[in-house]
């Protein structure tokens, strides 16, 4: 038995660049130790892929009305599919190295229920990676040469104990809205939520939207408004990496150190709780004043 499933719903691979970067990171996540890789859905050339890599493939998996996966449906196939410790979900077009499972194993001796996640690195990768020996050192190289640590927003990878997320709203997967929500949600249930940039190199590979709807980012798709609303509105989903309470560093579990970033978030969520009578859009204005100026500037400003 594996200690991890890690778990995707790939798009199909059908569009060649769209191909080279799944195939890039799924395999990435075959070369690990102690993992199940399962693939979700029935997207042309998935199935022809896991058989290609040995791995485990489930075609069903709940859909909304536009066709795209569930993301509530994809955690209950990981948990009806293995018997593993932990399961992750990932997007598809993340690379994992050799210092992820590490990782895990020393959360795992640290918390008995948590949340792992990190911040990307982003990155250019044109072509088909070889995965001879040394492919590792090659990449890190790369990142650190060209790379790019992505904001503290946006998540592309969830680890957690098979008990915890059993009552996910119906998101759609690969739209906004819900990943803020999963951190959202560990910070209610009171979960350790680790942060592990300091331990782990996530490294994403840059693509444009092509294959959304007039190739437009996720955050515009009629889709995301949905996700924020099963998220429960705006303030859900302002939830970011910044509301970490650990960071993994060293093997060990450290509070974070204060910072600008985190102080302001710290002093929105202390506003939001005690204004929490007054309508959103109110909570909003007075606890995110900077977003709401530079609104009124695209609105009202000149020409």
């Amino acid at each position: 038995m594996s200690l991890i499933t890690l778990f995707s719903a790939p798009k199909p691979f059908t569009d060649p660049r769209i191909a080279v970067i799944q195939a890039n990171a799924i395999a990435s996540w075959t070369r690990l130790a102690d993992v199940q890789v399962l693939l979700i859905g029935d997207e042309d050339g998935l199935a022809e892929e896991a058989r290609r890599l040995g791995i485990d493939h489930v075609r069903n998996v709940k859909r909304n009305e536009r066709g795209t996966p569930l993301i509530s449906s994809m955690v209950q196939t990981a948990r009806e599919s293995s018997q593993s410790k932990l399961l992750c979900i990932v997007n598809s077009d993340i690379i994992l190295m050799g210092d992820f499972v590490p990782a895990a194993k020393q959360v795992v001796d640290l918390r008995e229920q948590f949340v792992f996640l990190s911040r990307r690195w982003d990155l250019d990768v044109p072509d088909a990676i070889k995965f001879d020996q040394g492919w590792e050192d090659g990449m890190r190289a790369r990142v650190r040469k060209t790379g790019s640590l992505h904001r503290p927003v946006g998540s592309d990878f969830f680890l957690f104990p098979r008990a915890c997320y059993q009552d996910l709203p119906e998101f759609a997967v690969g739209r906004a809205g819900w990943d803020n929500w999963m951190i959202y949600k560990a910070r209610l249930e009171k979960w350790p939520l680790v942060d592990g940039t300091a331990s782990v190199t996530i490294v994403h590979q840059n693509h444009d939207y092509s294959h959304l709807p007039g190739g437009l980012p996720h955050h515009t798709a009629p889709e995301s408004n949905e996700n924020i609303r099963l998220a429960g509105g705006e303030a859900a989903i302002r939830y970011s990496i910044l509301d970490a309470t650990l960071l993994l560093k060293g093997g060990k579990l450290l509070r974070p150190p204060l910072s600008l970033p985190r102080f302001l978030r710290g002093a929105e969520l202390f506003l939001r709780a005690i204004l929490f009578f007054l309508p959103d859009p109110l909570i909003e204005q007075v606890a995110r004043p900077r977003r709401w100026k530079k609104r009124f500037l695209r609105t009202f400003g000149k020409k």
